[in-house]
């Protein structure tokens, strides 16, 4: 491998990266615009395994603004991740994939209950599929493992 080709993969996987990481901020801030602008245009997500729905980005984009509203507190925490990029002969393809785990700790609340511990916290791993566009990495497709959640009573 030339030292260029080591520079392109390195800096692909600071962008790949960059994008999981953008996912989970926009997810955690309620910020659905971001979320759709993570997905190519004919990107979807599968949350079936934690109890949601399968569908393009903008379906699932209305359906989490919707749901997480019964979290006002949540957080993200993605780890261990696990970059992919596809080998063209050598050369850094268009196409990535990360596994990851995440553990989500999340707060049911209402405005008759102030606190923001956490009572909701799942745990799991996300695949997520990746290409490279003219608007740089976007992802074709994310899929959340979940397995385990524990779950207190607000209060």
């Amino acid at each position: 491998m030339t030292q260029r080709v080591d520079l392109a993969t390195v800096m692909d996987r600071l962008a790949v990266d960059g994008v999981v990481t953008g996912y989970a901020v926009a997810v955690d801030d309620g910020d659905w615009t971001a979320y759709r602008a993570l997905f190519t245009r004919d990107g979807r997500a599968d949350y079936r395994e934690a109890g949601g729905i399968e569908g393009s980005a903008p379906a699932v984009a209305d359906w989490l603004a919707e749901t997480m509203t019964m979290f006002p507190v949540r957080q993200h925490l993605i780890v261990n991740r696990r970059i992919t990029l596809e080998d063209a002969d050598g050369a850094p393809g268009d196409r990535a994939e990360v596994r990851a785990d995440f553990v989500n700790p999340m707060r049911l609340t209402g405005p008759e209950d102030p606190s923001t511990a956490p009572n909701f916290i799942a745990g799991g791993r996300y695949t997520f599929e990746l290409s490279r566009t003219w608007e740089g990495w976007r992802l074709r497709r994310v899929t959340v493992h979940e397995k385990w959640r524990h779950h207190t009573a607000a209060g």
